[in-house]
């Protein structure tokens, strides 16, 4: 059956969402024949707008990691973003909620790396040998599709529905911590919203990110050495609204904030 729309369309739609932050419809709904094999490269074509427009790519993130989740949208396997310097918000900052549609909070583990790491067959011990250090983080995750009415598509052309991203200031390197052992409180104004741990993240944290190196070899991609990888949510994600604050708390790892205004 013949499609709707070509690839290129549907990224110059999403590209536009998100430069006017104006939501559009699903792109599920828009062409119901597009595959994750199209979303894919829908990001990318929109990754390659992007660096066209001066950004810099500064790591990756990681979505759909819990069984919760995946079970939800039918699937078995995460999926992934781009992330740009230009959207870290540094430790304690403030995030102005007009430069975002609809954003939610995670609380997440970042690794930083010191070495590249390129498929296939990446290991959890090539994980571990090439991480820098790992550090407390928040990633803001936000939709350019309408009232988040999305599926598996959706998100993945979107970008993984990324956003910005906070990084605690407590370096910590993996040889002095177990990461499924990790446990992080996510603080909404003062009060507890939900908490978890490292295995929530596909058992170990570092196995989202081995997953990570090897699908994107599928697309010529390499985690390269400085990069930040966001290795996915320990808990559900509270939606923000204006003058909210919130802090995930990690144990070993620190603290880590951000205030929406």
């Amino acid at each position: 059956m013949s499609r709707n729309y070509t690839n290129e369309e549907l990224s110059k739609m999403l590209y536009q969402a998100l430069k006017s932050q104006e939501p559009i419809d699903a792109i599920s709904e828009i062409d119901n024949e597009a595959t994750v094999e199209d979303a894919y490269n829908i990001q990318l074509l929109n990754v390659k707008r992007a660096l066209e427009d001066g950004e810099i790519v500064s790591g990756k993130k990681i979505g759909l990691t819990s069984k919760g989740m995946q079970e939800l949208l039918g699937i078995t396997e995460p999926d992934y973003g781009h992330l740009y310097k230009s959207t870290e918000v540094k430790n304690g900052g403030t995030i102005d909620m007009n430069t975002g549609i609809r954003p939610k909070v995670e609380g997440e583990v970042a690794f930083v790396l010191k070495e590249d790491l390129n498929g296939p067959e990446v290991t959890l011990e090539d994980v571990y040998k090439a991480t820098d250090y790992i550090c407390a983080s928040i990633e803001i995750v936000d939709s350019r599709i309408k009232d988040w009415k999305i599926k598996l598509v959706d998100t993945i052309a979107d970008n993984g529905s990324s956003s910005l991203y906070i990084l605690g200031d407590k370096k910590v390197k993996l040889d002095d911590v177990s990461l499924p052992d990790i446990e992080m409180t996510l603080y909404k104004n003062g009060e507890v919203v939900n908490s978890g741990t490292g295995k929530e993240v596909l058992g170990n944290p570092a196995v989202s990110v081995a997953w990570l190196a090897n699908k994107l070899l599928e697309y010529g991609i390499t985690l390269k050495k400085g990069e930040v990888i966001l290795s996915g949510a320990f808990t559900a994600s509270p939606e923000a609204f204006k003058d909210d604050v919130f802090e995930c708390v990690f144990s070993q790892l620190g603290n880590v904030k951000v205030e929406f205004k």
